[in-house]
């Protein structure tokens, strides 16, 4: 996930409590805006032609990318989502769906370990480097399995402003350590989100998805793998959540990990989130919530924000039908 403080909303009015959204930045430019805007589940998407992205994304730049309190706040002051009291917004009901992920193949290369690590890298789980408003920034992501075997889960506010403009020089690097990209830079063709966050910046649909690119001839689920996802599932599970928190007391540079079982967000219903105990800071936005105790779990939600720089709780957001529809669509593409 991305480092991110956000918004200030009080407990008792969306005025004043600040919402971690966690995000980080440094220096670039915004990228244009192609959304597909309709009711209910459409989804908004935006071809990318960054060719020369992996190679934008040096050591330097991945390291100096920072947390900002600027993406996720920035839907929020444009007051787009501040109705409090208001009822999260009905999804139609849908049948609990879950879809297998798939092993890495036999021959991709084991991890570099060279440098120390705080935590054991995941394969299929990632850093995101993006730029964004003229500014870079770095969220978490992972691989989960789809037909094109390319498709990479994130936060909503890490790919779209929510709304506005889409991410430019959108990169993901799978099991990221140090500095090290062990299985390469993975460079984004197209970035997909839910309307209602492209166009609304929702905070009720904060997740998206973006199709990679091959590499040296490679699919990424070929190389790294990928989780397996399922939607419309009970509320109140156990979930393990992953990230890459860069605000501190972390710095960014390896995996971490939260667990509990989740609770819904007292403070604005209409987000229609969960929570779990977690103190992971920005930069982990988009690192994924797991069903269970393990990152082999489905994959369920991501982390989205929480309350405060000293926030005790992640937030997610809801996996249903419109977020299962965006799914579909991104893990379709060719």
């Amino acid at each position: 996930m991305t480092k991110t403080k956000t918004l200030a909303t009080s407990l008792l009015s969306l005025s004043a409590a600040a919402i971690l959204a966690l995000v980080g930045t440094t220096s670039a430019n915004a990228a244009p805006v192609n959304t597909t805007d309709s009711s209910g589940a459409a989804v908004s998407s935006h071809v990318v032609s960054d060719a020369g992205a992996a190679d934008y994304w040096t050591p330097e730049r991945m390291k100096n990318a920072k947390s900002g309190e600027i993406l996720a706040a920035k839907a929020l002051e444009r007051g787009k989502l501040l109705n409090f009291g208001k009822a999260p917004v009905t999804e139609a009901p849908g049948a609990i769906s879950s879809i297998a992920g798939q092993p890495a193949a036999t021959d991709a290369k084991t991890i570099d370990r060279k440098v120390n690590q705080s935590e054991t890298p995941v394969k299929h789980i990632g850093k995101i480097f993006f730029t964004l408003g003229g500014s870079n920034y770095v969220c978490s992501g992972n691989s989960v399995t789809a037909a094109n075997k390319s498709t990479v889960s994130t936060a909503g506010h890490c790919l779209n402003e929510g709304p506005g403009a889409y991410a430019t020089n959108f990169v993901f690097v799978p099991a990221y350590l140090n500095g090290a990209a062990p299985y390469g830079k993975w460079t984004a063709k197209a970035l997909y989100a839910p309307t209602q966050w492209a166009s609304n910046g929702n905070m009720q649909y904060d997740t998206a998805f973006a199709v990679m690119n091959t590499l040296n001839g490679q699919r990424l689920a070929d190389v790294v793998g990928s989780s397996g996802v399922q939607f419309n599932a009970a509320r109140g599970l156990s979930y393990k959540a992953f990230g890459y928190p860069a605000g501190s007391p972390f710095n960014g540079e390896s995996l971490k990990s939260c667990s509990g079982k989740a609770t819904n967000d007292p403070y604005n219903p209409q987000f229609n989130s969960q929570g779990i105990p977690c103190n992971m800071t920005g930069g982990s936005s988009g690192g994924p919530w797991f069903i269970g105790t393990s990152s082999t779990g489905y994959q369920n939600s991501v982390n989205s924000y929480g309350y405060g720089s000293n926030s005790t709780t992640m937030y997610g957001p809801y996996w249903g039908t419109v977020i299962q529809s965006t799914y579909n669509t991104a893990a379709a593409a060719s």
